[in-house]
């Protein structure tokens, strides 16, 4: 809504019982970390389903839960497929990477290309992207933490986005991924509660009403119809190729599967997120489809407050109080989960790659790598802090959007290729990687700061992954193959451990 409502006590009070749950989460988790293995992944002993559902509670962001529902309720049944997208990720996780990502032993992505190319400067490009990913995930959440405290509450919106980068610091700092798991790991399960039984009581009070049916136009029903944006079919196949290889390079989310013993456990880790996911996916478009029914489009209605405004359009006062609550809770916790896996992400590139290098020198090689990683943590959570200060809020669904297409433009073709080709180069590699970044992320750059108007230019810099990863992926073969010379020496043995299952490896 353009204006604040009243305070809602109840509101105020479950996302400070959430908040307070996430902090005593971690704080049990901290009395498991001991070492470095610890904070990077868990000591890689974490179960298929426990990781599943940290996975589910990490990956289910403020853009799942408040996002796809505003753009059901702003855009319609074209906005059906980002479900889809954000699921199919995972099984073309689980077909391609999933096992040989956790059989390579890296802690991170930046790892996992040093690993498999034997090259420092395509380490630190990649440990480079980590952060710039991390940091435009993270900038949306901590805008949208703002506007539904404020929503709810009628505080300013920084208090919102302070209260998350407190939480997850603590987190992080604290415990590293042994928190953080045991954190995200509940939280899904907050969030799917917390969407569920609003949508089943809504669902019954619009049965209840006679069913009346939602207010929009046909274009609203019909798909790759909407007047509102141009190309819609370029543009809707251009989302669901960001959506399917972007989950693969998102460094939050590749970090998981380290996390695993071994890589059978990554492929029913896998698995198990494709049904959490689906279960997930089911409610969001609920809401926007009561949302056309009992919000008036176009009255100050903002996409990303359908959500927390709907109970109270169709509930008496108290009832809807309580949805409201239920509902700002799950939302917080989408913006804890998620910010807490960007937040030890972007802390492990800028551990590894920043001040342990730094550090190393000054102690000739003596450094502690966990109280490095803790001051790594605060500064990867103190930037984007201070920048969703300083810039107008970015839509949810928008930067999210756009991280998924530099993540596919990426890290998508040198893990698929770092994987199933050997004859890939370090130069290659690095080629691919800036020709795929620098198109993504210049494209975001200009769809975000300026108005490109309408027409093809506009639709190809608001969803460019249709064009930036096959470029990267071209790019990537066509310089390796000019450099097979450069194919790094162990190739052989490092593809072999990729694909060996481990009943087969001798005991080490």
């Amino acid at each position: 809504m353009t204006s604040s409502p009243d305070v809602s006590l109840a509101s105020i009070a479950a996302i400070t019982v959430v908040c307070l749950a996430t902090l005593v989460l971690g704080a049990w988790g901290m009395r498991l970390a001991r070492g470095t293995s610890d904070f990077y992944v868990a000591g890689r002993t974490v179960s298929p389903w426990r990781n599943a559902s940290a996975i589910g509670g990490e990956y289910l962001s403020a853009a799942s839960f408040l996002g796809v529902a505003g753009l059901v309720y702003t855009q319609g049944a074209d906005m059906l497929w980002l479900p889809v997208g954000y699921t199919i990720g995972y099984l073309v996780l689980l077909v391609l990477v999933a096992a040989p990502l956790r059989r390579s032993g890296a802690y991170t992505l930046p790892d996992f290309a040093e690993i498999r190319l034997r090259s420092q400067p395509v380490r630190l490009l990649c440990a480079a992207l980590v952060v710039g990913i991390g940091w435009l995930y993270l900038l949306p959440q901590m805008q949208g933490a703002g506007l539904a405290l404020r929503h709810v509450s009628g505080l300013p919106t920084w208090v919102g986005s302070v209260v998350v980068a407190v939480v997850i610091a603590a987190g992080v700092v604290g415990g590293g991924m042994r928190s953080i798991t045991l954190v995200q790991a509940v939280q899904y399960w907050i969030k799917l509660a917390c969407i569920a039984v609003p949508a089943f009581v809504l669902l019954t009070a619009w049965l209840r009403d006679g069913s009346p049916s939602p207010v929009a136009d046909e274009q609203w029903w019909e798909p790759l119809t909407s007047a509102r944006e141009d190309h819609q079919l370029y543009t809707t196949y251009s989302t669901l190729l960001a959506l399917c290889l972007g989950t693969m390079g998102l460094p939050h989310i590749v970090v998981r599967f380290y996390t695993n013993p071994d890589g059978r456990a990554a492929r029913r880790t896998t698995v198990a997120v494709l049904a959490l996911l689906g279960l997930f996916y089911v409610f969001p478009p609920v809401y926007g489809l009561l949302g056309r029914t009992y919000l008036p489009f176009g009255e100050g209605v903002r996409s990303d407050e359908v959500v927390l405004g709907l109970p109270h359009a169709v509930l008496p006062e108290v009832s809807g109080e309580i949805l409201t609550a239920m509902l700002a809770g799950g939302a917080f916790a989408a913006f804890l989960s998620t910010a807490s896996g960007l937040a030890l992400s972007v802390a492990g590139a800028i551990d590894q790659d920043v001040l342990r290098r730094i550090a190393n020198r000054r102690t000739g090689g003596d450094s502690q790598p966990v109280q490095t990683f803790r001051i790594a943590a605060l500064a990867g959570v103190a930037v984007p802090l201070v920048v969703s200060q300083l810039v107008d809020p970015v839509g949810l669904s928008q930067a999210v959007g756009h991280a998924f297409a530099i993540a596919a433009s990426t890290f998508a073709p040198l893990v698929i290729l770092g994987v199933w080709w050997r004859r890939l180069t370090p130069v290659g590699a690095a080629a691919g990687i800036l020709a795929g970044g620098v198109g993504a992320i210049g494209a975001a750059t200009l769809n975000i700061l300026t108005d490109v108007g309408d027409g093809w230019l506009a639709t190809l810099l608001g969803s460019p992954a249709a064009w930036s990863a096959p470029i990267s992926v071209v790019v990537m073969v066509t310089v390796s193959l000019l450099t097979h010379r450069r194919i790094p020496t162990g190739t052989a043995s490092v593809m072999a451990r990729l694909h060996t299952p481990e009943a087969a490896l001798p005991d080490r």
